[in-house]
């Protein structure tokens, strides 16, 4: 997993509240266990005029002209801002794998899905909880100037925005270290490798016919 330390991003607006998972990666992708190739559908019924099918070709697709990710401006943002209760519905793991395929990696919103949430710090992305006042502000801003960007300190726990204004924000310390390092499950057990094949060592010495 890669780790999050300090990020500096445009942000797209995603000004509707209590977005579920089936809207950010519909449900006929979930056929598929990979956690890569979702970022082509992210927001599909939202984004394109047409029905998304997966392994499908979206080069081409006639677009919804009106839809943020279609809008020039917002090309290339590494920053999601969204109203309250997103990634609410199906506990999808997908939805994270879609968010983060197609190059969000930050996402800040007055609340949040438990399980959604959660997921994201497993994916190696960093959900962030700001005020309803304060949201709002970010989103006035964000549509009144082009090229508006978020400076993201996780070690400081702070959003700045680009006139120097900073916002704190809170996180759970363990979900914080695992990020900074980008220790996903896996990577988290892995630190305690030269434990585990002691252990093993030790058990097969003991219990030889286990093994």
């Amino acid at each position: 997993m890669q780790a999050f330390t300090t990020l500096n991003g445009l942000v797209a607006p995603m000004d509707r509240a209590n977005v579920d998972t089936d809207a950010i990666i519909p449900k006929q992708f979930l056929k598929s266990i990979k956690r890569t190739g979702y970022g082509p559908f992210l927001f599909d019924e939202w984004r394109y005029e047409d029905r998304g099918e997966p392994e499908m070709d979206c080069t081409h697709r006639p677009k919804r002209a009106g839809f943020v990710l279609n809008q020039p401006r917002y090309q290339g943002a590494q920053v999601l801002l969204a109203r309250e209760n997103f990634g609410c519905g199906s506990s999808r793991e997908h939805a994270p794998w879609a968010i983060l395929d197609y190059g969000f990696t930050c996402v800040i919103a007055p609340s949040f899905a438990d399980i959604f949430y959660n997921n994201c710090f497993k994916n190696g992305i960093l959900p962030i909880v700001l005020s309803d006042a304060i949201v709002d502000q970010l989103f006035k801003e964000t549509y009144g100037s082009e090229g508006y960007a978020l400076t993201i300190d996780l070690q400081a726990q702070t959003v700045t925005t680009p006139s120097g204004e900073s916002f704190s924000f809170e996180v759970d310390a363990f979900r914080k270290h695992c990020l900074l390092n980008g220790l996903d499950d896996i990577g988290l057990t892995l630190t305690n490798a030269d434990d585990i094949r002691s252990y093993e060592a030790r058990r097969k010495a003991e219990a030889p016919w286990l093994f």
